[in-house]
Protein backbone atom coordinates (compact mmCIF):
# COMPACT_ATOMS: atom_id res chain seq x y z
CA UNK A 1 0.00 0.00 0.00
CA UNK A 2 1.09 3.56 -0.96
CA UNK A 3 0.44 6.35 1.13
CA UNK A 4 0.22 10.15 -0.94
CA UNK A 5 0.07 13.18 0.43
CA UNK A 6 -0.48 15.34 -1.78
CA UNK A 7 -2.70 16.32 -4.74
CA UNK A 8 -0.03 16.44 -6.87
CA UNK A 9 1.05 13.34 -6.33
CA UNK A 10 -2.21 11.46 -6.81
CA UNK A 11 -2.86 12.82 -9.93
CA UNK A 12 0.46 11.57 -11.22
CA UNK A 13 0.07 8.25 -9.97
CA UNK A 14 -3.81 8.17 -11.29
CA UNK A 15 -2.65 9.25 -14.56
CA UNK A 16 -0.53 6.25 -14.71
CA UNK A 17 -3.45 3.34 -14.05
CA UNK A 18 -5.70 2.42 -16.33
CA UNK A 19 -7.69 -0.20 -14.92
CA UNK A 20 -11.08 -0.07 -13.04
CA UNK A 21 -10.58 2.21 -9.76
CA UNK A 22 -12.83 2.10 -7.08
CA UNK A 23 -13.06 4.50 -4.37
CA UNK A 24 -13.63 4.64 -0.76
CA UNK A 25 -13.91 8.40 1.18
CA UNK A 26 -13.53 8.61 4.81
CA UNK A 27 -12.41 10.81 7.52
CA UNK A 28 -10.63 8.16 9.10
CA UNK A 29 -11.54 6.51 13.02
CA UNK A 30 -12.31 3.44 10.67
CA UNK A 31 -14.06 0.31 11.57
CA UNK A 32 -16.27 -2.40 10.66
CA UNK A 33 -18.46 -0.61 8.61
CA UNK A 34 -15.82 1.36 6.38
CA UNK A 35 -13.33 -2.17 6.14
CA UNK A 36 -17.29 -3.33 4.67
CA UNK A 37 -16.67 -0.76 2.08
CA UNK A 38 -13.26 -1.35 1.36
CA UNK A 39 -14.30 -5.30 0.60
CA UNK A 40 -16.88 -4.47 -1.84
CA UNK A 41 -14.50 -2.17 -3.40
CA UNK A 42 -12.07 -4.68 -3.78
CA UNK A 43 -14.15 -7.32 -4.91
CA UNK A 44 -15.42 -4.70 -8.11
CA UNK A 45 -12.33 -2.78 -8.93
CA UNK A 46 -8.75 -4.02 -10.13
CA UNK A 47 -6.86 -1.27 -8.01
CA UNK A 48 -8.47 0.57 -4.46
CA UNK A 49 -8.20 3.92 -3.13
CA UNK A 50 -9.70 4.90 0.19
CA UNK A 51 -8.95 9.04 1.11
CA UNK A 52 -8.43 9.66 5.10
CA UNK A 53 -9.64 13.65 5.54
CA UNK A 54 -11.13 15.19 8.44
CA UNK A 55 -13.45 17.70 6.21
CA UNK A 56 -13.46 21.35 8.33
CA UNK A 57 -16.05 22.61 5.63
CA UNK A 58 -18.37 20.52 7.25
CA UNK A 59 -18.73 21.40 10.78
CA UNK A 60 -21.24 23.99 11.95
CA UNK A 61 -19.99 26.78 14.63
CA UNK A 62 -21.35 24.93 17.23
CA UNK A 63 -19.86 21.78 16.34
CA UNK A 64 -15.87 21.40 17.97
CA UNK A 65 -13.70 20.24 14.69
CA UNK A 66 -10.74 20.00 16.66
CA UNK A 67 -12.21 16.93 19.04
CA UNK A 68 -12.98 14.68 15.79
CA UNK A 69 -11.16 11.82 16.93
CA UNK A 70 -7.55 11.27 14.87
CA UNK A 71 -6.79 7.33 14.77
CA UNK A 72 -4.02 8.08 12.15
CA UNK A 73 -1.88 4.52 12.71
CA UNK A 74 -4.48 2.43 13.55
CA UNK A 75 -6.41 3.42 10.29
CA UNK A 76 -3.33 3.09 8.33
CA UNK A 77 -3.18 -0.67 9.79
CA UNK A 78 -6.65 -1.01 9.00
CA UNK A 79 -5.92 -0.18 5.47
CA UNK A 80 -2.59 -2.01 4.96
CA UNK A 81 -4.39 -5.29 6.22
CA UNK A 82 -7.68 -4.52 3.92
CA UNK A 83 -4.98 -4.48 0.82
CA UNK A 84 -6.17 -0.85 -0.29
CA UNK A 85 -3.23 -0.08 -3.04
CA UNK A 86 -3.50 3.38 -2.50
CA UNK A 87 -4.32 5.93 0.98
CA UNK A 88 -4.73 9.45 0.49
CA UNK A 89 -3.98 11.18 3.38
CA UNK A 90 -3.56 15.46 2.56
CA UNK A 91 -3.25 18.54 4.44
CA UNK A 92 -6.08 20.57 4.73
CA UNK A 93 -3.71 23.14 2.49
CA UNK A 94 -3.51 20.48 -0.27
CA UNK A 95 -7.43 20.39 -0.44
CA UNK A 96 -8.78 24.02 -0.17
CA UNK A 97 -7.40 27.50 -1.14
CA UNK A 98 -8.28 31.00 -0.59
CA UNK A 99 -11.71 32.35 -2.29
CA UNK A 100 -12.72 29.33 -3.83
CA UNK A 101 -15.99 28.29 -5.89
CA UNK A 102 -18.08 26.93 -4.24
CA UNK A 103 -21.10 24.33 -4.27
CA UNK A 104 -24.59 24.78 -2.93
CA UNK A 105 -26.60 21.78 -1.87
CA UNK A 106 -30.33 21.38 -2.94
CA UNK A 107 -33.30 22.14 -0.86
CA UNK A 108 -33.27 18.50 0.44
CA UNK A 109 -30.14 19.50 2.47
CA UNK A 110 -31.91 22.15 5.00
CA UNK A 111 -33.94 19.17 6.49
CA UNK A 112 -33.62 16.32 8.96
CA UNK A 113 -29.83 16.28 9.43
CA UNK A 114 -29.17 19.53 7.89
CA UNK A 115 -31.95 21.57 9.72
CA UNK A 116 -29.53 22.65 12.82
CA UNK A 117 -26.61 22.35 10.48
CA UNK A 118 -27.80 24.70 7.79
CA UNK A 119 -23.60 24.43 5.83
CA UNK A 120 -22.94 20.84 6.54
CA UNK A 121 -24.24 19.11 3.41
CA UNK A 122 -22.46 22.27 1.37
CA UNK A 123 -19.45 21.18 2.85
CA UNK A 124 -19.61 17.37 2.55
CA UNK A 125 -20.45 18.24 -1.10
CA UNK A 126 -17.91 20.37 -1.77
CA UNK A 127 -15.36 17.83 -0.31
CA UNK A 128 -16.84 14.57 -2.36
CA UNK A 129 -16.71 16.57 -5.53
CA UNK A 130 -12.89 17.45 -5.23
CA UNK A 131 -11.86 13.96 -3.94
CA UNK A 132 -14.06 12.63 -7.20
CA UNK A 133 -11.71 15.44 -9.45
CA UNK A 134 -8.95 14.18 -8.66
CA UNK A 135 -9.35 9.85 -8.19
CA UNK A 136 -11.91 9.33 -11.13
CA UNK A 137 -12.89 6.34 -9.92
CA UNK A 138 -14.96 4.21 -12.21
CA UNK A 139 -17.13 2.67 -8.68
CA UNK A 140 -17.35 4.85 -5.46
CA UNK A 141 -19.15 3.09 -2.40
CA UNK A 142 -20.94 5.17 0.09
CA UNK A 143 -23.01 3.27 3.29
CA UNK A 144 -26.54 3.26 3.26
CA UNK A 145 -26.76 4.27 7.14
CA UNK A 146 -26.10 8.04 5.85
CA UNK A 147 -29.30 8.29 4.19
CA UNK A 148 -29.88 11.77 3.18
CA UNK A 149 -25.67 12.33 2.44
CA UNK A 150 -25.67 9.55 0.21
CA UNK A 151 -29.10 10.68 -1.89
CA UNK A 152 -27.11 13.96 -1.81
CA UNK A 153 -24.02 12.85 -3.48
CA UNK A 154 -25.87 10.93 -6.02
CA UNK A 155 -28.18 14.06 -6.80
CA UNK A 156 -24.40 15.59 -7.23
CA UNK A 157 -23.42 13.33 -9.50
CA UNK A 158 -26.15 13.32 -11.64
CA UNK A 159 -26.73 16.88 -12.02
CA UNK A 160 -22.64 17.53 -12.96
CA UNK A 161 -22.35 14.77 -15.12
CA UNK A 162 -19.17 13.03 -13.20
CA UNK A 163 -18.29 9.83 -14.05
CA UNK A 164 -18.20 7.48 -11.54
CA UNK A 165 -21.10 5.06 -10.03
CA UNK A 166 -22.16 5.49 -6.79
CA UNK A 167 -22.77 2.04 -5.06
CA UNK A 168 -24.87 2.27 -2.41
CA UNK A 169 -23.78 -0.59 0.37
CA UNK A 170 -25.51 -1.93 3.67
CA UNK A 171 -25.77 -0.77 7.03
CA UNK A 172 -22.88 -2.53 8.91
CA UNK A 173 -24.33 -4.04 12.91
CA UNK A 174 -23.44 -5.64 15.79
CA UNK A 175 -25.20 -8.69 17.16
CA UNK A 176 -27.53 -6.69 19.47
CA UNK A 177 -28.60 -4.65 16.21
CA UNK A 178 -27.12 -1.40 16.90
CA UNK A 179 -25.13 0.25 13.52
CA UNK A 180 -21.99 0.26 13.83
CA UNK A 181 -20.48 3.73 14.19
CA UNK A 182 -17.45 5.33 15.77
CA UNK A 183 -20.14 7.33 17.81
CA UNK A 184 -20.74 3.78 19.53
CA UNK A 185 -17.69 4.21 20.97
CA UNK A 186 -18.53 7.49 22.96
CA UNK A 187 -21.60 5.61 24.75
CA UNK A 188 -21.49 4.23 28.35
CA UNK A 189 -22.04 0.41 28.83
CA UNK A 190 -25.98 1.36 29.84
CA UNK A 191 -26.03 3.50 27.10
CA UNK A 192 -24.91 1.35 24.46
CA UNK A 193 -27.32 -1.46 25.98
CA UNK A 194 -30.17 1.36 25.38
CA UNK A 195 -29.21 1.97 21.80
CA UNK A 196 -29.91 -1.34 20.85
CA UNK A 197 -33.67 -0.31 21.04
CA UNK A 198 -32.92 2.25 17.88
CA UNK A 199 -32.81 -0.73 15.33
CA UNK A 200 -35.44 -2.64 17.28
CA UNK A 201 -37.54 0.09 16.39
CA UNK A 202 -36.89 0.03 12.85
CA UNK A 203 -37.58 -3.66 13.05
CA UNK A 204 -40.62 -2.87 14.66
CA UNK A 205 -41.80 -0.58 11.88
CA UNK A 206 -41.05 -3.37 9.17
CA UNK A 207 -43.12 -6.07 10.56
CA UNK A 208 -45.89 -3.84 10.66
CA UNK A 209 -45.70 -2.42 7.15
CA UNK A 210 -45.14 -6.50 6.09
CA UNK A 211 -48.78 -6.58 7.92
CA UNK A 212 -50.15 -4.06 5.18
CA UNK A 213 -50.07 -1.01 7.84
CA UNK A 214 -48.85 1.97 5.95
CA UNK A 215 -50.03 4.83 8.13
CA UNK A 216 -47.10 6.49 8.90
CA UNK A 217 -48.51 7.67 12.65
CA UNK A 218 -49.58 4.75 13.58
CA UNK A 219 -45.84 2.88 12.41
CA UNK A 220 -44.55 6.13 14.20
CA UNK A 221 -46.14 5.48 18.15
CA UNK A 222 -44.99 2.06 17.66
CA UNK A 223 -41.08 3.32 17.38
CA UNK A 224 -42.10 5.84 20.16
CA UNK A 225 -43.40 3.18 22.48
CA UNK A 226 -40.36 1.19 21.88
CA UNK A 227 -37.81 4.26 22.55
CA UNK A 228 -40.30 6.15 25.23
CA UNK A 229 -37.10 6.44 27.89
CA UNK A 230 -34.91 7.60 25.04
CA UNK A 231 -34.10 10.83 24.14
CA UNK A 232 -35.63 11.19 20.38
CA UNK A 233 -34.69 13.59 18.13
CA UNK A 234 -36.59 12.76 15.46
CA UNK A 235 -38.37 9.63 13.36
CA UNK A 236 -39.18 10.86 9.70
CA UNK A 237 -40.43 8.84 6.95
CA UNK A 238 -39.42 10.07 3.54
CA UNK A 239 -39.61 8.62 -0.22
CA UNK A 240 -36.38 8.48 -2.22
CA UNK A 241 -36.37 11.79 -3.15
CA UNK A 242 -36.18 12.53 0.72
CA UNK A 243 -39.69 14.04 0.17
CA UNK A 244 -41.80 13.72 3.56
CA UNK A 245 -44.33 11.25 3.08
CA UNK A 246 -47.54 10.25 5.05
CA UNK A 247 -48.06 6.74 3.88
CA UNK A 248 -45.31 4.14 3.49
CA UNK A 249 -44.98 3.24 -0.38
CA UNK A 250 -43.29 0.16 -0.96
CA UNK A 251 -39.68 -0.26 -2.18
CA UNK A 252 -39.43 3.52 -2.01
CA UNK A 253 -39.91 4.43 1.66
CA UNK A 254 -36.71 5.70 4.31
CA UNK A 255 -37.18 5.22 7.74
CA UNK A 256 -34.60 7.64 9.31
CA UNK A 257 -34.13 8.19 12.97
CA UNK A 258 -31.83 10.14 15.33
CA UNK A 259 -31.47 9.29 19.10
CA UNK A 260 -29.38 11.75 21.48
CA UNK A 261 -27.43 10.14 24.26
CA UNK A 262 -26.05 13.32 26.34
CA UNK A 263 -23.67 14.75 23.56
CA UNK A 264 -24.19 11.45 21.12
CA UNK A 265 -26.20 11.51 18.60
CA UNK A 266 -26.66 7.97 16.69
CA UNK A 267 -28.55 8.31 13.10
CA UNK A 268 -29.90 4.51 11.92
CA UNK A 269 -32.48 3.80 9.29
CA UNK A 270 -33.89 1.65 7.43
CA UNK A 271 -34.93 1.34 3.38
CA UNK A 272 -38.30 -0.55 3.32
Amino acid sequence: MKIIKSTKELQSIRRSISTKVGFVPTMGALHEGHISLIKEAKKQNDIVFVSIFINPKQFSINEDFSSYPIKKEADIKICALAKVDYLFMPEISSIYSQNEVLIKSPNQSYILEGFSRPDHFNGVLQVVLKLFGLIQARNSYFGKKDAQQLFLIQKMVKNFFINTQIIACETLRQNDGLAISSRNTYLLPQEKKEASLISKSLYCASRIISKNEFDVNIIKNEMLNILKNLNVEYIEFVNKNFQKITKVELKNTIILIVVKFKTVRLLDNIWV
